[in-house]
């Protein structure tokens, strides 16, 4: 796939670039540090994939991908992670906060790689075939340190507006920066459910069922109209 890096910061720019230079079924063909030099390249060019920060001055990753005619695969490459629902909306592979580690790159890539070309992952021995629904586990950050942690060990999460409560089995929360759309959306086919705009829940750690309340533990959970329809037929209820 032919590549191009949209960010104004030289060291993302930089990471990125050693990122793809390990990855053979990359090729880059140019970087830009500002979106707007970026438009008529895109545009002139055959371009099938693009490393695009969001937050930059004057011309926001938003609004170029609003000005370009041609549409190719895009990877958000940010440091917030307050952008991913818009992002998503606009058809992006996939989303990634800063500072970002390689595996979660190449696992972003090979996305890409399945719309792209999906007899790809045979083909391309260096692409783990170890897909995100098989693996059983995620990193957090936590204070200074990356904490594993297994999702079969996760009672329910909660969302405090920036950072997210991670609650396991061991009665214990692990408290970490990121949106709960962003888990949501890594959970959503691996037994959780989104249950109200501040929960998402491990369904086999349910205890009982109210109404308008989950028990999962010795914690009730509210179970909000805009996602009780969607959460009982998963449960077929």
């Amino acid at each position: 796939m032919k590549c191009v890096i949209i960010d104004d910061e030289p060291l993302a720019v930089d990471l990125l670039k050693d990122f793809v230079s390990k990855v053979d079924s990359l090729e880059l063909i140019s970087t830009f540090n500002n979106a707007i030099d970026a438009v008529s390249f895109i545009n002139q060019n055959n371009v099938d994939l693009i490393f695009l920060d969001i937050q930059m001055p004057h011309f926001s990753g938003i609004e170029f991908l609003n000005t370009i005619e041609k549409k190719p695969l895009i990877i958000f490459t940010t440091a917030y992670s307050d952008y991913a629902v818009e992002g998503f909306n606009l058809g992006a592979v996939d989303y990634l906060v800063k500072p970002i580690p390689f595996h979660r790159f190449l696992k972003s890539v090979v996305r890409a790689q399945q719309i792209f070309n999906p007899t790809a992952i045979q083909s391309n021995p260096e692409i783990p075939v170890t897909t995100e629904s098989e693996q059983d586990f995620m990193f957090v950050r936590a204070e200074y340190e990356n904490v594993k942690i297994n999702f079969s060990d996760i009672l329910f999460i909660e969302g405090l507006k920036d950072y997210v409560k991670i609650y396991t089995t061991d009665n214990k929360f692990t408290l970490t920066l990121i949106s709960l759309i962003k888990l949501e959306n890594l959970l959503s086919n691996k037994g959780f459910s989104r249950v109200h705009r501040s929960y998402i829940i491990n369904i086999k750690h349910v205890k009982s069922i109210q109404k308008n309340k989950v028990l999962i533990s010795d914690k009730r959970i509210p179970i909000s109209e805009s996602y009780k329809n969607t959460f009982f037929e998963r449960i077929n209820l």
